[in-house]
C-alpha cells in the first residue's frame, strides 16, 4: 500500500477531514488530496508535516508490517524514500510496527544537497545520529545550534525542534539515524 493510501487511511481513522489534516500539518488541502489519490509524490518535508500531523511516524505511512518475533527485512525488499527534487533517500532498516517507538534509518545526501527542514517531533521524542560516510552539518531550531559532524561521529538531541541536515562535501553523505518515540507508545 502506497504512502497516499495510508494517510488517507490514517486521516479517517482519525476522523479528520483533509481541512482539519491541512490546517495542523500547514499542507494545503488540496496537495492533500492529491497526495492521497497517489498522483503526486510529497517531499520528505511535507510527508513528515503529514506523519506528525497524523501523531505517527514517517516509518508507519511508508509500510505496514504485519507483527511478528523476527523479521528479516532484504536490501532489495525494504522502504526506500527518494525526495525527487533532492535526490534525498531514506532507507528504512527496521520494521514499521505503528505500536512500537524505534526507527532505524539509513539516510543519504547526495553532494552538496540536504534534507530539508524536518518538523519538529513532540516533546520526548529523540534521535540519534551516526555517520558512517561523508560529512553532515546539522542544524537546530532555525540555526540556534549548528555542529559540523565527520565520518565516525554520533550525536543525539531531543528532536521536539525544527532540524535540518547538510551536506557541505563533493561526496555523498551516509548516515544512519535512531529515532526514539516509545514513549508515545505506552
Amino acid at each position: 500500500m502506497g504512502f497516499g493510501k495510508q494517510v488517507n487511511i490514517i486521516r479517517k481513522k482519525r476522523n479528520m477531514t483533509l481541512q482539519d489534516l491541512s490546517s495542523v500539518s500547514k499542507v494545503s488541502a488540496s496537495m492533500l488530496s492529491q497526495i492521497e489519490r497517489e498522483e503526486k509524490n510529497p517531499t520528505i518535508q511535507v510527508a513528515c508535516q503529514i506523519a506528525e500531523a497524523l501523531n505517527t511516524t514517517l516509518s508507519a505511512l511508508l509500510e505496514q508490517q504485519e507483527k511478528r518475533d523476527i523479521i528479516v527485512i532484504r536490501k532489495d525488499e525494504r522502504p526506500v524514500y527518494i525526495d525527487e527534487k533532492s535526490g534525498f533517500q531514506r532507507h528504512l532498516l527496521s520494521p514499521s510496527f505503528p505500536s512500537r517507538g524505534i526507527e532505524f534509518i539509513l539516510n543519504i545526501i547526495p553532494a552538496n544537497k540536504e534534507s530539508g527542514v524536518f518538523p519538529a517531533h513532540k516533546s520526548g521524542v529523540k534521535e540519534f545520529v551516526f555517520i558512517k560516510q561523508g560529512a553532515l552539518r546539522v542544524e537546530l531550531g532555525n540555526g540556534t545550534f549548528i555542529e559540523e559532524l565527520h565520518e565516525g561521529d554520533s550525536f543525539f538531541f531531543e528532536a521536539d525542534t525544527e532540524h535540518r541536515f547538510i551536506n557541505l562535501s563533493a561526496e555523498e553523505c551516509h548516515y544512519f539515524l535512531v529515532i526514539d518515540s516509545t514513549q508515545f507508545m505506552k
